[in-house]
């Protein structure tokens, strides 16, 4: 479950235990957080005009939604946050009682606070509330509008009804870029004297793929069990097929050498890796990846249709072998 944002003065420490680098470099500001700029900067305008709409914050898991909420509340509310913020979690119950009962109160409440001010409710993971809770969230949310604004988090805004959509300013998250996941690693590494090599900061930024919360979990994760940031002490923490096995499979399928391609892919999937390890893999190798163009093009097309098939429950050794033999199949000689 996500935390509130610790103010300046908290201890590191919780109950005795160092916290997780997640929660102990966690953004207190909206002007600290990384990554998503035009989100970011939109947010910022708000807390300094302090007029704020019910907004729907939609994006990819490790993106800081739920961190950029609970900052704009804290600049918004200061002292007052704790009276007036609800946050509820996908771990919480939220049928249609819990906005019936709970939210409802809440927003009929009598806060004071400073003019221009409204109480927050927070609805963290908000797709995956119940059809029936939307639609009484929706008439909440109309009603109480004068006092109450409401900020949901979601991975997929589609999962959202219209109606609450319609009343919702809608800021868009994207995966967070390399070059700015890296900067944060590297200014975390320096405050927890973390040794690290340029590869092995290659290979956690390889494993997050965008997702900052990730990133700082397989560094300290790598940095508990080894002491040093490499990229094989990486890929043994965080145990997804190595790169550079899966880079081989692909250059024997662009020289259609299908043997050894496949001898590739067995060796990985009796190591014990899903297909969806592997197809996963595959994907973020062959987009990045130095294939001609239209080579690299047809690859991806082949993969995305695996791993659609893959996604459905289909994640068969069969599978992966058929995907090579198409990739073998798109060699220059064979078209």
């Amino acid at each position: 479950m996500e935390v509130d944002p610790k103010p300046p003065d908290e201890p590191t420490t919780r109950g005795g235990l160092e916290l997780p680098w997640l929660e102990k470099f966690r953004p207190t500001l909206i002007s600290e957080i990384v990554g998503n700029t035009e989100a970011v900067a939109r947010l910022q305008v708000i807390a300094e005009e302090g007029n704020m709409p019910n907004v729907i914050l939609a994006g990819p898991p490790g993106t800081g939604k739920t961190t950029s909420i609970l900052c704009l509340a804290h600049q918004l509310l200061g002292p007052n946050y704790k009276d007036a913020v609800l946050e509820l979690n996908a771990s919480d119950d939220r049928g249609i009682d819990v906005v019936r009962n709970k939210i409802k109160m809440f927003a009929q409440k009598k806060v004071t606070l400073p003019p221009g001010r409204h109480k927050i409710v927070i609805l963290d993971e908000a797709d995956s509330m119940t059809s029936g809770a939307q639609q009484a969230l929706r008439r909440t949310m109309e009603i109480h509008s004068g006092t109450t604004r409401f900020a949901l988090a979601c991975n997929t805004s589609s999962k959202i009804i219209e109606p609450i959509q319609s009343r919702c300013a809608i800021v868009r998250y994207g995966r967070i870029s390399d070059v700015d996941i890296l900067s944060r690693l590297k200014i975390v590494a320096e405050k927890e004297g973390v040794t690290y090599s340029e590869e092995g900061m290659e290979a956690i930024i390889f494993t997050a793929d965008g997702d900052m919360r990730q990133a700082l979990n397989n560094m300290q994760a790598t940095h508990s069990g080894f002491g040093f940031i490499s990229p094989e002490n990486v890929f043994r923490v965080c145990d997804q097929p190595h790169p550079k096995l899966v880079a081989a499979i692909i250059d024997h399928c662009a020289h259609a050498n299908l043997d050894d391609a496949y001898a590739g892919l067995k060796k990985l999937l009796d190591t014990g890796y899903s297909a969806m390890d592997v197809i996963q893999t595959v994907f973020r190798v062959v987009r990045n990846s130095e294939l001609q163009e239209f080579v690299k093009l047809e690859f991806l097309k082949e993969i995305g249709f695996c791993h659609m098939r893959v996604n459905e429950g289909v994640n068969s050794r069969l599978q992966l072998t058929g995907l090579l033999a198409k990739l073998c199949s798109k060699h220059p000689s064979l078209a």
